[in-house]
């Protein structure tokens, strides 16, 4: 048991008081009589007590229990050790005593659970899955592990782990646990591992010209001597393939390559051999920047080729055309162009998942992008709520709904079983919007089936949307598949009503059999002027049947098998359903005053034929309109990006006399050079610094006013935290997995800087033997030891747990008893004492009267002093 205080300098109280009490009784000491002398000692404990309760003194009690904590590391450079953790632990647990409490828990990049501490634990759990494997957090696993422990007990964390730290700061975590009463064994983790064949370094030049030579270089690294096989591609294309003899250690290879791509180009090297230990760390990507003239990506389905294309002209900028289904999936291969045009494109052919890496694209990195009218396009095509409507300057809604016919929609969907996870979910959302599209008062009817319809919304008037986007987001899967009694439901719900236009749109992923007649019930439906449109979802649907019931139903067939296509199918649908939103009636567009388009309509306007209707968003530029007020021709600034909607067409059907005009090819490139992104000039170098963490460096010192945005190769948006380190100087930290991110940086002066950076695979799958410097380190600074025997885990602790027990509240009770005797003396005397241990024995009155006058004189003259 340790006496000890909290605040020793307090002590330093009792020198004043001390000395004040002692100088008072050196004057006073020949009037003193033996009692007072007593009271005196009285007083001088009183404060002494006092003063030692302001210094906070404590016990510390010796306490029996102590705590063990195994911290098991999971990470991927330990990978195929968990038998060996596990039998090591299950040995020590044979030494466990009585008095200890154990709990088990593991780690990677985050602390998870096997067993809480508890002194009941004799064996070992099965190990949970384990998640974020590939980085190694030690100090993150020691806090959170210290916080879980009692501080009062003796504990010993035993960490098994190879001490290969990729994620945190160990020194500053060691440094708050030195000198508490916790020590750290370890024990020492090795991954066996007898060949590995890794991908070191892959490097490119960072800028580049169109034509120009480039030195790709690779090195591989190897733990034994092999044969492989090693891979380049250039924008996922393979550019080059070598059976490569690889020696131990280090090897280099060299490829010289004058490419083709431009913009930012992504290269990869890829290594591969048999019995090749870690296949994360086979492969690194690296990017180059190929500085050339603009070039331009068409969209196009038509067979005969882009009409677009061929009105550019001979000297047109340099192009290629695609048809959406070659569409790629990558932001990497979008920044090659600098902008791109979609001529007549159904939505649902895209997908949404791309329809957002474009609007990343255009927002973020200054591609242009134009949407050109056509039956499968803007409204028609689908793009209702999609990332290509946020991105245009029009609404895909058309102003005075009211003039559009009456219309009936019923949305039958399959709920059953097999639609679990995102099919259900988008299907949902996908009629959410179709409900969107519809006024008040258009009629709908929303059937979800299983092996029986359930009639989620009655086909009535629709007179409160949210009501009903609320109840068809609410449906849940469950049950079989039976289509037909659903189906007759529907046509049954709407023969009846007096509309201009029905509609029946089935959506399922299964097979249905049944001994009714399709035919019959979708001929008595055209006798009441019912279409039928269906979506067959995934590779298990009955394509073949869903197809010959669109076919019977005058309506159209999708076969769907990117689920995420589904949305934009039921808004082409829906708007589909009424025709009207293409007006065909010939005129002459009401051009405005436009910067940067006059010069085409100086000699006048030609006369158009049609366009899809469309509403101008509030800070759109619209340069041509029609006679209803309708956008024809339309411009805005879109993030960083410029974007265009010609709601009419390209192939002459709908532009008519403008595809004739002598201005056709000037009005293209008058169009592309609107979009093209100004890019800017300073090349800011950025490097990556550690994992998540890179450092800009502006030439023009203007470092604290970028703006800066960090896109993976997906399209999503990473978050940034971006941190001034001087005027030329910023460090900019993202949370991104392995591979591409893509850095646009804005001055401010609306002009643009982009640059690739690869992020490599983590330093996990590197093959490096333990960091024993760092382990040597941890059992040092903590009084740990690094044990190789399972028994040792419960060795005698050498810090002893102890209990604090405050004792200043004593030490003050105690002080207050003391001043009330030396005030009960002082007032009462001796006397009061002898009367309380005698009460027959009167008091001399006399005599306390004498008591008291002597010592208002010793007190008066102490005043006086």
């Amino acid at each position: 048991m340790d006496l000890r205080i909290d605040y020793p300098l307090a002590l330093l109280l009792l020198i004043p008081s001390i000395a004040y009490l002692i100088w008072t009784w050196w004057h006073h000491r020949a009037q003193l009589k033996k009692n007072q002398l007593v009271v005196f000692g009285i007083r001088i404990c009183a404060v002494v007590l006092l003063v030692f309760a302001i210094a906070s003194p404590y016990l510390l009690l010796p306490v029996k229990e102590e705590q063990v904590v195994f911290l098991i590391d999971r990470s991927a450079s330990v990978e195929g050790t968990e038998d060996q953790v596990v039998a090591f632990i299950e040995e020590s647990l044979k030494a466990k005593k009585d008095s200890h409490l154990v709990g088990i828990y593991s780690f990677a990049s985050n602390l998870q659970t096997e067993s809480i501490l508890s002194d009941k634990l004799e064996h070992v759990p099965s190990l949970s899955e384990v998640t974020g494997e590939s980085a190694t957090n030690i100090a993150q696993a020691l806090q959170l592990a210290t916080g879980i422990v009692d501080r009062e007990k003796a504990t010993r964390i035993v960490l098994l782990t190879d001490g290969l730290e990729t994620k945190g700061n160990l020194s500053e975590q060691l440094t708050k646990i030195t000198g508490s009463n916790v020590s750290i064994d370890v024990v020492e983790l090795s991954k066996d591992v007898k060949a590995d064949i890794s991908v070191h370094s892959f490097t490119t030049p960072q800028v580049a010209f169109a034509g120009e030579q480039q030195q790709l270089v690779a090195e591989v690294e190897a733990t034994t001597a092999a044969q492989g096989e090693l891979y380049l591609y250039e924008n996922d294309q393979l550019i080059h393939q070598e059976t490569v003899q690889l020696e131990e250690g280090s090897n280099v290879f060299t490829y010289p390559h004058i490419g083709n791509a431009e913009g930012l180009v992504k290269y990869e090297a890829l290594v591969q051999t048999d019995n090749d230990a870690i296949i994360e760390n086979n492969k690194l990507t690296s990017i180059t920047m190929v500085q050339s003239s603009p070039r331009l990506l068409i969209v196009s389905d038509n067979e005969e080729g882009s009409p677009i294309s061929a009105a550019l002209g001979p000297n047109a900028i340099a192009h290629d055309v695609i048809g959406s289904s070659e569409l790629p999936s990558s932001l990497s291969s979008y920044l090659h162009y600098n902008a791109i045009i979609f001529d007549n494109i159904p939505g649902h052919l895209v997908g949404e998942e791309k329809m957002g890496i474009i609007e990343q694209a255009v927002k973020n990195f200054g591609l242009g992008f134009m949407m050109v009218g056509g039956e499968n396009s803007f409204g028609l095509g689908g793009y209702f709520k999609t990332p290509i409507e946020e991105l245009l300057p029009v609404e895909m809604e058309v102003k005075g709904k009211q003039q559009l016919p009456s219309l009936g929609l019923v949305i039958v969907l399959d709920r059953s079983g097999s639609m679990m996870g995102p099919k259900i979910e988008l299907a949902k959302e996908a009629a959410a919007r179709s409900v969107e599209l519809l006024r008040d008062g258009d009629t709908l009817g929303f059937i979800a089936f299983d092996d029986r319809p359930w009639e989620i919304i009655e086909t009535k008037p629709l007179d409160n949307k949210e009501e009903a986007v609320n109840t068809i987001l609410s449906i849940a899967p469950g049950g079989g598949t039976e289509i037909y009694s659903s189906l007759a439901m529907a046509y049954e719900n709407l023969s009846d009503l007096q509309l201009q236009r029905k509609h029946i749109i089935l959506l399922t992923d299964g097979q249905s059999y049944t001994n009714s007649s399709y035919e019959d019930l979708i001929e008595e439906g055209k006798e009441s002027n019912i279409t039928l449109s269906t979506v067959a979802i995934g590779s298990d649907a009955d394509a073949g049947l869903l197809e010959m019931l669109s076919e019977l139903g005058s309506g159209r067939f999708y076969s769907v098998l990117d689920e995420t296509t589904i949305p934009a199918i039921l808004s082409r649908e829906t708007a589909m359903i009424s025709r009207t939103y293409i007006e065909d009636n010939p005129f002459y567009p009401i051009v405005y005053n436009a910067e940067g388009w006059n010069h085409l309509f100086e000699q006048g306007v030609p006369q158009m034929n049609a366009y899809i209707g469309t509403t101008a968003k509030q800070t759109a530029i619209v340069v041509a309109e029609s006679e209803k007020e309708d956008p024809v021709l339309a411009e805005w600034q879109y993030g960083l990006g410029k974007t265009v909607a010609f709601t009419s067409d390209s192939t002459g059907a709908w532009t008519g006399d403008w595809a004739r005009w002598n201005e056709w090819t000037n009005f293209w490139n008058t169009a592309i050079s609107r979009m093209l992104p100004t890019y800017n000039d300073i090349a800011y170098d950025i490097r990556l610094d550690a994992e998540g963490t890179f450092t800009i460096t502006d030439p023009s010192n203007k470092a604290a006013f970028l703006d800066v945005a960090v896109v993976n190769e997906f399209g999503e948006e990473l978050e940034v935290q971006l941190e001034p380190i001087s005027a030329s100087k910023l460090r900019v930290n993202v949370e991104a997995d392995p591979g591409l991110v893509f850095f646009r940086i804005n001055s401010g002066d609306g002009s643009i800087y982009q640059a690739g950076l690869t992020i490599p695979y983590s330093a996990e799958y590197e093959l490096q033997p333990p960091n024993e410097t760092l382990l040597t380190q941890i059992v040092e600074r903590t009084g740990g030891k690094i044990i190789e025997e399972p028994a040792e885990a419960f060795r005698e602790f050498t810090i002893k747990g102890s209990e604090r027990q405050s004792i200043a509240t004593w030490l003050v009770l105690a002080s207050m008893l003391l001043f009330f005797i030396d005030i009960t003396l002082r007032r009462f005397g001796w006397g009061f004492f002898q009367a309380v241990g005698k009460p027959k024995k009167s008091v001399n009155e006399g005599q306390i009267v004498e008591e008291e006058t002597n010592v208002a004189q010793i007190l008066k003259g102490m005043k006086k002093r």
